[in-house]
């Protein structure tokens, strides 16, 4: 009996229904291989930016999905891939981080592309790993289904998965089967983080993070991935909206010609489709204010890298 007034206190979490279960779920894979698209599905909302070009992701994300007693924590990592720069080379680590520190990982393989050499050499090592890898064959949808099961056959062969999906990602195929199975292998344990959380991205983070998603979309070329964005202030007004400013970093003069084009059109068109997402998002308004600065060799920076959430690796 409880001397709670009210009567008995509400059963804690695992007290009814048998217990609750947690762990975390590294995504990884080659750039391009739908590694957003996929955390964003399972997860019912938007937490990762997505954008056709490869590398679009730059660090670690942890997306929270609620299932049945289960609470999944899906940990969106950057594309693996052969580094050059400074950047890179934290990007890469984050990403081989994220799979050390999971308890199983979920290897992306985009089917279109099959076996490539990329994606041989992230399979080589994940088998050197202790935790379970659960292979997903993405994009299933854009080729012949006669492909698939020699490419799974050939990706086992390799690297023996608890199991194997074939989905679609974008359309939402095959999803249900996933996260039923992601749920129940998760380790028995108490809830990391409040059944209401979406994802562990600051507001700050996902407002540079929201920006740079339309750098990405709206600009071709070298553009993209020579550029970065910085939240630089977040003013909370007494009407509930807020004023957020950000800074997009790039590395040439003509990037930034680009960027911000025609009497500033480009930058104005990137301005107002971020705002529009946020507010989304965010469920207020926003006032966002873009500024565009030239910055040689920021991507070799230890202060830029760490800022956007990487360890800097050297």
């Amino acid at each position: 009996m409880s001397d709670a007034p009210g009567g008995p206190e509400p059963p804690a979490p695992g007290a009814a229904g048998g217990p609750t279960r947690c762990g975390l779920v590294a995504v990884v894979g080659a750039p391009n291989a739908g590694k957003s698209t996929l955390v964003n599905a399972l997860a019912g909302t938007k937490v990762t930016i997505v954008s056709p070009k490869p590398q679009t992701t730059r660090f670690r994300i942890r997306a929270v999905v609620m299932h049945g007693r289960s609470q999944v924590v899906l940990v969106d990592t950057p594309g693996i891939f052969k580094p050059r720069r400074r950047l890179d080379r934290a990007m890469v680590a984050a990403a081989w981080g994220g799979a050390q520190d999971a308890d199983l990982s979920l290897f992306i393989v985009d089917a279109r592309a099959g076996l490539t050499d990329e994606v041989r050499a992230i399979a080589d090592r994940l088998k050197q790993g202790r935790r379970p890898v659960m292979l997903l064959l993405n994009k299933a949808d854009l080729i012949d289904p006669p492909r698939l099961l020699p490419l799974a056959q050939e990706l086992n062969g390799i690297l023996p998965a608890a199991e194997t999906f074939m989905v679609s990602a974008l359309k939402g195929r095959g999803l249900d089967r996933v996260l039923d199975v992601l749920a129940r292998s998760v380790p028995e344990g108490p809830f990391l983080f409040p059944e209401d959380d979406l994802s562990d991205l600051p507001q700050r983070m996902l407002a540079a993070e929201i920006v740079r998603e339309q750098v990405l979309r709206q600009t071709h070329e070298e553009v993209p991935h020579h550029a970065t964005v910085e939240t630089e202030s977040w003013q909370e007004r007494k009407d509930g909206s807020a004023r957020i400013d950000v800074t997009i970093y790039v590395g040439r003069a003509t990037q930034k010609a680009i960027l911000i084009g025609d009497g500033g059109a480009k930058v104005k068109e990137i301005g107002r489709r971020a705002r529009q997402e946020l507010e989304t998002l965010l469920e207020r308004r926003i006032h966002l204010f873009l500024n565009v600065k030239e910055r040689s060799g920021w991507d070799e920076e230890g202060g830029r890298i760490r800022a956007l959430g990487l360890d800097d690796v050297g």
